[in-house]
């Protein structure tokens, strides 16, 4: 199962989370977040990562140029779209998307079944809300294109493997304080993430 670690804000978090075997690191780009990073930040960082790491930016009602010119100035490799966005919007922008499902109810783990999406609990905020969805909703289908996010934690993580996710999302449950990592935690998820 693949693992992305959200909300990355410094260069320290960045590289622990890589050494720790995380495959993608997530940025920010939303002014009202905690753990938002400029994108001068953010190029900085990325800058300095090794190769073979997926670099998502967290793009909230944003346009599509707008998307477009900061991903191409940071050298991101994968636009996360978090917010109500329809198919044709999504092939508009120029690399490569992840859309967010905000899941109010089961029938919306269904939502772009045909793409690789994040789904995450519906919460008033944009991610790192730390609420949990009901697994159950996940019962029968179809989850190796999906992505979870909301509410995990190096001791919940095992529980979602039965369902056979392409990857887990994870921000406010390894963090020592909000836009900060605490490494113990980031090592402890990864490492039950990846156990077989």
């Amino acid at each position: 199962m693949r693992v992305k670690i959200c909300g990355i804000t410094n260069l320290r978090d960045a590289l622990h989370a890589i050494e720790c075997g995380a495959d993608a690191l997530g940025f920010v780009f939303y002014s009202k977040s905690p753990r938002y990073i400029t994108p001068a930040a953010a190029k900085h960082i990325i800058a300095q990562l090794p190769p073979f790491v997926e670099r998502v930016g967290l793009f909230v009602n944003e346009g599509v140029e707008t998307i477009d010119t900061v991903c191409k100035y940071s050298d991101i490799s994968l636009a996360q779209i978090h917010f109500e966005v329809d198919e044709a919007s999504l092939d508009a922008i120029a690399l490569k998307t992840l859309p967010v499902v905000r899941a109010k109810s089961p029938e919306d783990v269904h939502i772009f079944s045909d793409r690789y999406r994040l789904v995450d609990a519906f919460c008033e905020a944009y991610g790192g809300s730390g609420k949990r969805l009901n697994l159950e909703w996940f019962d029968g289908v179809d989850c190796s294109k999906i992505i979870l996010a909301g509410g995990l934690t190096p001791e919940n993580v095992s529980e979602v493997k039965k369902y056979g996710f392409y990857g887990v999302d994870i921000s406010s449950g390894v963090e020592s304080i909000k836009g900060k990592k605490d490494p113990k935690k980031v090592e402890q998820f990864i490492k039950n993430a990846k156990s077989i």
